[in-house]
């Protein structure tokens, strides 16, 4: 089953069991999925739709640290509700040794030497981990590997 045919049963399954607070972003993720494919005229397969789940994700992060900030923790928990349903339907995150074998192997692949190949390196490590890592994590393992 693909992804977006699992956030549509789950669309249903909220609504038969009358889960309005889960039924309401998993509509969100669908619009947001369905506004995606509109734009670009394309089919999003699961990794596109992944991307548009991360791109939600962070945006409820922001809002959460907008609305602690601001002090108003019911906002807050709100946004930290739909980032727990939207974060199910992510895959599993690389630890952080996977990352560095990956950041290892790619090295390897390169031939990066030294700061100056970082933008060569995350180019050929983004597509192989975009979904499943912390890009940022990335990107910090690659300058340590890079000025070691």
């Amino acid at each position: 089953m693909s992804l977006k045919a699992r956030i549509t049963e789950d669309m249903k399954t909220a609504m038969k069991a009358k889960d309005s607070a889960r039924l309401a972003t998993v509509r969100l993720l669908i619009a947001a999925i369905k506004q995606k494919e509109v734009d670009e005229r394309i089919e999003l397969d699961d990794a596109a739709t992944v991307a548009v789940i991360e791109k939600l994700v962070k945006q409820r992060k922001d809002s959460v640290a907008q609305y602690q900030a601001a002090n108003r923790q019911d906002l807050a928990d709100v946004e930290q509700a739909e980032i727990a349903v939207l974060a199910a339907y992510l895959p599993e995150k690389m630890s952080s040794a996977e990352i560095a074998a990956a950041v290892a192997a790619a090295i390897a692949e390169t031939g990066a030497s030294g700061a100056a190949d970082m933008g060569k390196l995350m180019a050929a490590l983004k597509p192989r981990l975009a979904g499943k890592a912390d890009m940022a994590e990335v990107s910090k393992q690659v300058k340590a590997a890079l000025a070691g």
